[in-house]
């Protein structure tokens, strides 16, 4: 019979490690607590877990020091560090410390026992990468933001490609930027192009380059993009807008590494990381036939999905208090704040053009906001007012009953799980709404406790 795994816990809040003990012992793990890094690298001379789970931010020193305990110890054992004040760099550090993975607080329960499963089974940790530059800014504490700095962690000790993607003025070049910071090539360049923006004629010579005399306008050698990169990172934004025949070629030089200048005979080697976006749905491109399957997968290594604004609406408020000092000082005026009024009208509405969307708001704000203080009337028409709920024809019990009555004649099974799940939908929206985002505020209001909602809103997102 195998022996139990034994998981040290270190947290300086006994709430949260009563927690921690009582959700690893149900699902069969052995559990030791400590409330300082003292106390644990003291336990380590007489004893090792299998896996160690510490908080960030502990009363002695940085929870990630156990790390350089374990080391000097020769000690081989999965970190999971946890932290409620969590942002890209914090991310990355942990990762680039050694770190097996990094949870934000509140954490859902089941993710926790699921990184301890596979920390568990791990036996030799990567690496650690040193001297990563300084991150550009990364904002953002939702949920799906917190899931966008792990990859981003994770992938920093790594050269593969990366394929971003989202809607339109998501951010993916921001995206791109830090996985170029973060990466074995972060001293190198980034070369960013934008391959719907130039005509297609002029993307080939674009991207590899051109002898004197390759074609009519070509009165001098001229580097290409891939030569502009050279040891560091090509980004390529709007792939799905590149004509199938530089596909084509593109794919050749991901296949064989090297390439030719247009009209030249001398065979260059492509030292190059390649990260590519797009808004588009590439499979549909596939099955269309505008775009390569084959080079879907050289890029397609991995993706990271950036969320829409909408569904980051608790970054709101962090968004554009940055975005307001930045245009501050780029315009040498003064910094505006917004009222919490202002935030919650602007945390309601749908942002079609996403993080960009809000920040030409912000610039424009600046600008034409008359006071210090942003108020809902200062925002331009469309935005000044909240959209109120369009009054129902009947009581919601009523139109229950009517969906239920169609949904037995049309057939429908399962109907009880399909009506608590689209209940729960509704019910944890407009309460997350209510609360602007605030996940305490509206656990309380529903009479949830806060792991709870979280969850729920975890069982809501897979479903």
């Amino acid at each position: 019979m195998a022996e139990p795994v034994l998981v040290w816990v270190i947290d300086d809040d006994q709430a949260i490690r009563f927690v921690l003990e009582r959700a690893l012992g149900k699902a069969g793990y052995v559990t030791r607590s400590f409330a300082s890094v003292a106390a644990v690298t003291g336990a380590l001379d007489d004893a090792a877990p299998d896996v160690i789970i510490t908080d960030i931010r502990l009363p002695d020193a940085d929870g990630l020091t156990v790390l350089q305990a374990l080391e000097k110890r020769g000690l081989d054992i999965p970190v999971i560090a946890m932290t409620a004040f969590s942002d890209l760099d914090q991310a990355v550090s942990a990762f680039q410390s050694g770190v097996f993975d990094y949870l934000s607080k509140p954490f859902d329960l089941e993710k926790v026992i699921a990184v301890v499963a596979r920390a568990s089974a791990v036996t030799n940790p990567e690496p650690v990468l040193e001297n990563a530059l300084e991150p550009r800014q990364l904002i953002g504490d939702s949920p799906a933001m917190q899931e966008v700095f792990r990859t981003i962690g994770r992938l920093s000790r790594s050269g593969i490609s990366v394929l971003l993607t989202g809607e339109t003025g998501v951010g993916k070049e921001v995206v791109a930027r830090a996985l170029h910071q973060h990466s074995p090539r972060s001293k190198g360049p980034f070369v960013a192009i934008n391959t719907a923006a130039i005509p297609t004629e002029l993307l080939e010579s674009e991207l590899f380059g051109h002898e004197k005399g390759s074609f009519t306008g070509a009165h001098a050698r001229r580097s290409g993009r891939f030569e502009e990169a050279a040891g560091g990172t090509l980004f390529l934004d709007e792939i799905g807008d590149m004509p199938l025949p530089l596909q084509t070629r593109l794919l050749r030089v991901l296949a064989e590494g090297d390439y030719y200048r247009v009209g030249g005979r001398d065979l260059l080697r492509a030292d190059v990381r390649l990260l590519t976006a797009t808004h588009q749905d590439l499979r549909k491109k596939i099955a269309d036939g505008s775009f390569r399957e084959d080079l879907y997968h050289r890029l397609n290594v991995i993706t990271i999905e950036i969320p829409p604004l909408r569904e980051r609406a608790e970054d709101i408020a962090l968004l554009a208090r940055h975005f307001l000092r930045q245009a501050a000082v780029e315009m040498g005026l003064e910094e505006k704040y917004l009222t919490p009024e202002t935030i919650q009208v602007l945390q309601q509405k749908a942002w079609p053009g996403n993080v960009r969307q809000l920040q030409n708001l912000c610039q424009q704000l600046c600008v034409m906001a008359p006071g210090e203080q942003v108020l809902p009337v200062d925002l331009p028409p469309g935005l000044a007012e909240k959209s109120d709920p369009a009054e129902p024809g009947q009581s919601w019990s009523e139109a229950l009953e009517a969906w239920t009555r169609k949904a037995l004649l049309n057939g429908n099974q399962d109907l009880m799980s399909e009506a608590r799940s689209e209940l729960e939908r509704v019910i944890l929206a407009c309460a997350l709404e209510h609360t602007g985002g605030k996940r305490v505020e509206a656990a309380k209001l529903l009479g949830l406790g806060r792991n709870t909602l979280t969850r729920k809103l975890k069982e809501l997102e897979e479903k």
